[in-house]
């Protein structure tokens, strides 16, 4: 009999935490996972999964104006529901919530709708003030939207409350230039709000090629979106007819009726009582854990984004899984973050993998970059003057792709199956003895020169 009343504790039922959780008692480990709010975490419930539904619908805007010149008679004013739209995403959210619990219970895990603290390195005290035990504790608890301290900030919401307002404002202010930021933006312009970016440097989408990320910031400004750089929020005033005057430092205020705070995430790590475990957190209150997600406390453990390591559902599914086959499996299993794909929802969706041109030519010295440039099939013939831009980066040496790097309509569908070939270390060349898959966008990617 064990000494504990269970053999793991998780604190959070995220894409992490459910997935460890899962994979641990079908190895025949004894579960709990303690959730204050829903089965799902941020990715299901208020993030991913609803955000991309927002992003199919606000596709539809651009189609509709485009179908004419396919054929089809389409009314020049039609009528867009988005209360409908809203419900009908929120219902698809139960459905997916109600799933991941089924799940969890179906295979024997102990589901606890309370919020969970740590009391010590192998307990943990619930909300009802039930207090437990557990050989291994595993915080998977995500991470929480960054909110600026200014006055008036209670004002505005977050990608937590976005998903249910009641109406599609007429003028937006975002605050941010990351992919939350830049994938509201397009969403809001194409329900017909005025969108308004404000971000306290001149640089939208740090980190992803900057050929890439200007080309996206082109076509946002080509559309009408705005962009205010260097701004800084120094208020927020809620005038008598509901509007908000927002001040910022270098511009002038700004009137608008809704503003989305997208400036980052932050690690959920605020009262949770690992310091009475000892366990040890960074600067920013991640988790901080060495190549088996085990933090400074030896039973204690932690995945996802409260370790702020690479924020992605992917990966934080991917350290779940590990963590139980290393833990409860028997399996020598170590996850390999080089080469992780990313991609931004935007309007048009950008996607990358691998090196940017700059970190190539910073580490490598020499590199050869190859570029296609154009017009998809789809956009000429609608009209629309919309470039798509992929980008390919080498080692000059040996000819093996280190980066690549898109913009254009299905860019995520078609870098997945691309990411496969720069994981695997594959060469230019090889790209180019594959024969074109005609017409598609996708051939570009071995016609490129």
């Amino acid at each position: 009999m064990s000494d504990y009343d269970y053999d793991l504790f998780v604190i959070g039922a995220g894409s992490g935490g459910t997935r460890a959780a899962r994979v641990s008692a079908a190895y025949g480990a004894k579960v709990a996972v303690a959730e204050e709010y829903r089965v799902g975490g941020t990715c299901v419930i208020r993030g991913c999964v609803p955000k991309k539904l927002l992003v199919y619908g606000a596709h539809f805007a651009e189609d509709l104006r485009d179908a004419a010149a396919f054929g089809w008679d389409v009314p020049p004013q039609c009528d867009f529901s988005w209360v409908r739209l809203r419900d009908n995403v929120l219902a698809e959210v139960d459905r997916i919530n109600a799933a991941y619990t089924s799940t969890l219970t179906n295979h024997g895990v102990e589901i606890i709708g309370e919020r969970a603290v740590v009391t010590g390195p192998h307990s943990v005290r619930l909300a009802s003030g039930r207090e437990v035990t557990a050989e291994r504790i595993l915080i998977a608890v995500g991470a929480t939207p960054a909110v600026p301290s200014c006055s008036g900030a209670e004002h505005g919401i977050t990608s937590n409350e976005v998903f249910h307002i009641d109406a599609i404002p007429k003028r937006v202010l975002i605050a941010g230039a990351g992919y939350i930021a830049n994938e509201f933006a397009g969403v809001f312009h194409q329900f017909g709000a005025h969108v308004t970016l404000i971000n306290r440097t001149d640089v939208i989408l740090r980190g992803y090629d900057e050929s890439i990320r200007d080309r996206l910031l082109q076509i946002s400004m080509t559309k009408g979106i705005e962009f205010r750089f260097h701004a800084e929020f120094e208020g927020i005033e809620k005038g008598d007819d509901g509007c908000l005057t927002v001040k910022m430092s270098n511009h002038e205020p700004l009137t608008v009726d809704m503003v989305l705070f997208a400036t980052g995430r932050v690690p959920n790590t605020a009262g949770l009582g690992l310091d009475s475990a000892g366990v040890t957190l960074d600067a920013k209150g991640a988790v901080q854990v060495n190549d088996q997600a085990q933090s400074s406390c030896p039973s204690i453990y932690a995945v996802g984004d409260v370790t702020n390591r690479v924020q992605l559902t992917p990966v934080a599914i991917r350290e779940g899984q590990a963590f139980a086959d290393r833990t409860y499996g028997g399996k020598d299993v170590m996850l390999d973050y080089e080469n992780i794909p990313a991609a931004v929802f935007s309007h048009p969706p950008m996607a990358g993998v691998g090196m940017t041109e700059g970190e190539a030519k910073g580490k490598l010295g020499s590199v050869k970059v190859y570029l296609s440039d154009f017009r998809p099939m789809k956009n000429v013939l609608a009209g629309r003057n919309e470039r798509a831009l992929y980008k390919m980066i080498c080692d000059d040496v040996t000819g093996r792709i280190v980066g690549l790097h898109m913009i254009g309509p299905d860019a995520p569908e078609i870098l997945q199956a691309a990411a496969i070939a720069v994981k695997a270390g594959l060469t230019k060349d090889q790209f180019d003895q594959t024969v074109a898959l005609h017409p598609t966008m996708a051939e570009e990617l071995v016609l490129m020169k």
